[in-house]
């Protein structure tokens, strides 16, 4: 019998935790065997104690201090049994069946390393969730407007697809883990998630990691889950859009730098920097190097403030 690991990582997001529980209960897996792992990370709205009275059946982890979401997806992680492991965030809800979807879609293409749902708006609206992996070149296009004038070139177009079917099941490079079932075998082989991105392109690198370890990662829209846009960063807006955009060059730094032309490379970093000033209005201040290393002391206690 197959067993399926939902994970969920939240931090003082009490309202949407409890509605995503709730469908976990309302629709479960039938397929096998299920359990359900909250890691919470401090949060200070009483998550803790609503999981621990409303849903007594779920295995809490309580950290004591906010580990970020690449480390508490860790330690969740570390906590699974199951053969399928599902990546679920808190302000997404799964629909009816969208479980026993996400394994068939696994068991069927067993070279995928993961499995994405469709996400979509309260008002059932299918969310653009799939994207190319953001390389030097795919991004400066897309800053030059050009795949807004020329949609239906691919190569123009390889970072926001907005040519992706989403109502027929295939490859997906890089999509959204909001609802994200990776399968005990690719976990085994890709590794756990790079704690260098702790809020942002830990995704991305783990399916980077996936595609050069020979796995394609696949998207089916018969797994529906209804996505809320991110309840934890819409009150750390400035600070994680900062952060943001040194995870992208730290990623960048990680796969795309020793193959990108050096030219092209710097006036790539000045133009995410320019966009982090104009995001954030931190005129002058720097990303750091390559990024950096992981998130600074000094912001992740702006990132803990702002919330």
């Amino acid at each position: 019998m197959q067993r399926l690991s939902v994970c969920i990582v939240n931090w003082n997001t009490r309202a949407d935790l409890q509605a995503c529980l709730t469908a976990l209960a309302a629709h479960p897996f039938h397929e096998g065997d299920q359990e359900i792992i909250v890691l919470d990370n401090a949060s200070a709205d009483g998550s803790a104690e609503m999981v621990r009275t409303a849903f007594p059946q779920t295995i809490l982890i309580a950290n004591a201090v906010n580990a970020n979401y690449a480390r508490g997806t860790n330690q969740a992680l570390a906590a699974t049994s199951g053969d399928y492991i599902l990546l679920l965030n808190p302000d997404a809800r799964v629909e009816q069946g969208a479980l026993d979807a996400l394994v068939r879609a696994a068991q069927a293409h067993p070279e995928a390393a993961a499995v994405a749902a469709r996400l979509t708006d309260e008002a059932g609206v299918t969310e653009p969730s799939v994207r190319g992996f953001p390389a030097p070149t795919a991004i400066l296009w897309d800053v030059l407007k050009l795949a807004r004038l020329l949609p239906g070139n691919r190569s123009l177009t390889a970072y926001r697809m907005p040519w992706f079917d989403y109502n027929a099941a295939g490859p997906a490079p890089q999509p959204m883990a909001s609802c994200f079932l990776i399968t005990r075998a690719a976990l085994e082989r890709v590794g756990a998630m790079d704690e260098r991105f702790p809020l942002y392109f830990n995704d991305v690198d783990w399916c980077f990691r996936a595609h050069q370890a020979g796995f394609t990662i696949w998207y089916t829209p018969e797994a529906v889950a209804i996505h809320g846009h991110g309840g934890t960063t819409k009150r750390v807006r400035k600070a994680a859009v900062w952060e943001s955009h040194r995870a992208l060059l730290r990623f960048w730094a990680k796969h795309y730098k020793e193959t990108t032309a050096l030219p092209l490379y710097v006036l790539m970093t000045a133009i995410v920097t320019f966009g982090a000033w104009m995001r954030t209005g931190r005129w002058g201040e720097v990303l750091g190097k390559d990024g950096g290393e992981t998130t600074p002391e000094n912001l992740h206690c702006e990132l803990e403030r702002a919330g």
